[in-house]
């Protein structure tokens, strides 16, 4: 069976990491962008990170700058924003692609797993996936879906 743990990421720092790492948590993999309408979802998404975490919860941050140029920055300037606006403590990755020849690998996998509105591309920053503890996709939701408002599904997977 495919899941997310057959995927690596470089955080912010650079440094490579295995999502197997996170195996058997129930994660929210989002990608996000610095200077969106929806940006304030950051304070959401630290929310239910610290909730759940002790319950084997997490969420993971993907920079983009694919949609309007909404993540113009570098690493330090993406961890440093999220940080010092938001607080966020969750694992947060290196700016990448999540649609077209470039998308990350990852990506074209939670887009192959569950299509949107627009089919398998990514609408707009934001977008979250829903992954159960063997690292499948269990939900989509658009980036108007705030974060607080999937408390219930997280809770039942957890």
């Amino acid at each position: 069976m495919v899941s997310i743990y057959g995927f690596s990421a470089k955080t912010l720092a650079g440094h490579d990491v295995s999502l197997k790492q996170f195996e058997g948590e129930v994660l929210l993999i989002v990608n996000t962008a610095s200077a969106c309408g929806f940006t304030p979802q950051y304070k959401g998404l630290q929310h239910i990170h610290e909730a759940y975490a002790a319950r084997g919860f997490a969420v993971l941050g993907f920079p983009c700058n694919q949609f309007g140029g909404q993540e113009p920055g570098e690493s330090r300037e993406i961890e440093t924003f999220c940080e010092t606006q938001y607080g966020v403590s969750f694992p947060m990755f290196e700016k990448i692609d999540v649609n077209g020849t470039n998308a990350h690998p990852l990506y074209n996998f939670l887009k192959s797993e569950k299509s949107g509105l627009l089919g398998s591309a990514i609408k707009w920053n934001f977008t979250k996936f829903l992954i159960d503890r063997s690292g499948q996709v269990v939900g989509r939701f658009a980036p108007t879906t705030t974060p607080e408002s999937l408390k219930e599904k997280i809770e039942a997977l957890l």
